[in-house]
């Protein structure tokens, strides 16, 4: 009986874990791109309301950091390569973001709407 117990709670722990990834697949994704010290596009309009994937994209040579006071994330993003990052559900408004190494240039903005 006691085996059964575990088994059912392996299975039960591995069905909520694939659930997961499958909410995490049919969410919208809305690309960011970082190249030459600024992101593409400067101003993203995304859903108010909605539970969404940021992928943002290095194109650069060096290393960016996506950061955003405002959706409270920072994620460094290799030269190169991609990074998802989950957010929402936002109000609809202005949502800063800039990158950390090079704040003079790289800066940009979600538009809740």
């Amino acid at each position: 009986m006691r085996k059964n117990w575990k088994f059912a709670c392996v299975v039960s722990g591995l069905m909520g874990v694939l659930s997961g990834v499958a909410q995490a697949a049919e969410l919208p994704v809305y690309e960011l791109k970082i190249k030459a010290g600024l992101f593409e596009p400067k101003s993203l309009p995304i859903p108010a309301g909605e539970k969404f994937q940021l992928k943002i994209s290095n194109e650069g040579p060096g290393a960016e950091e996506f950061e955003s006071s405002d959706l409270n994330r920072e994620k460094v993003v290799p030269p190169g390569k991609s990074v998802i990052v989950f957010l929402g559900p936002l109000k609809a408004g202005s949502y800063h973001y800039f990158g950390e190494f090079h704040p003079e240039t790289a800066h940009g903005e979600l538009l809740a709407r």
